[in-house]
């Protein structure tokens, strides 16, 4: 089986847009002008309406159906489908699980201590003593203990940890409706990583993200189709651990590694 040289980074990109410049400028600028990234306030003002509206949910159900790039050694991507499903409840309390042909993962947190559990083959792993956020643990888990979250932006968004003013450009790319629902499509940059987001027009909440990385030349993409359930109450009973018999191992944060591999070198 080829080897995979890269894949997306699920929990740290946003996605990408559709034009660097509006096709009237691009007709009109001379070949040798390089073109002028747009940023629109409108759409700075549409991210900003739905991070407001993800803030103010005080529980929610998603279920995301995904799709993510790899790129083999010789730069060829394949995409792999999977499910991503999140029930969660105020700001400090989540369940997540992750599914795909090549694993299948939960994550539970509690505001203190975050299990890792492969139903699978039967192992845990639990990080204790984080006392923090949802948005502070989602903001550095990649950092601090090597944990990737899928769709971890929708936590940030709205907050200080996502600025608008970082920006490069932004735009309306145009309307289509997803599963009935209208929603407007919109195209982000960042330095490192391209966006589009469609926002319902009703809820004012994302049904559709592309991601796209810059750190691989062959550009990956990570695509997820969300669905929302803001009603139905979720209950901290659903959001806890049971071990029923599965073993548990240690934790070892990606820092700790570092840590220790780099004192036996020395």
């Amino acid at each position: 089986m080829p080897h995979l040289r890269s894949g997306l980074l699920v929990a740290a990109m946003l996605a990408a847009p559709l034009f660097a410049t509006p096709p009237c400028a691009a007709q009109t600028a001379p070949a040798s002008t390089a073109p002028v990234p747009v940023v629109d306030p409108d759409a700075i003002r549409a991210v900003e309406r739905m991070g407001k509206a993800l803030r103010a949910l005080p529980h929610f159900t998603l279920s995301a159906d995904t799709i993510t790039d790899y790129v083999l050694d010789d730069g060829q991507k394949v995409s792999l489908s999977g499910t991503v499903d999140y029930k969660v409840l105020g700001a400090d309390r989540f369940f997540v699980e992750i599914r795909s042909e090549q694993q299948h993962r939960q994550l539970f947190y509690d505001g203190h201590a975050l299990t890792i559990y492969s139903p699978r083959l039967k192992y845990y792993a639990t990080l204790d003593g984080l006392d923090r956020s949802t948005q502070a643990l989602l903001a550095d888990s990649a950092a601090a203990y090597g944990v990737e979250f899928p769709l971890a932006d929708l936590f940030l968004w709205g907050t200080a940890a996502f600025p608008t003013d970082r920006f490069q450009s932004a735009l309306e790319v145009g309307t289509t409706r997803i599963d009935g629902d209208p929603t407007h499509h919109y195209a982000y940059r960042l330095p490192g990583v391209d966006w589009q987001v469609w926002v319902s027009d009703t809820t004012q909440l994302p049904r559709r993200l592309v991601i796209t990385s810059h750190n691989d030349p062959a550009l990956p993409d990570y695509q997820a189709t969300l669905r929302w359930d803001t009603r139905r109450a979720v209950t901290a009973a659903e959001l806890t651990f049971r071990p029923d018999g599965a073993t548990r191992i240690v934790f070892v944060p990606v820092d700790a590694d570092a840590q220790a591999s780099t004192q036996g070198g020395e």
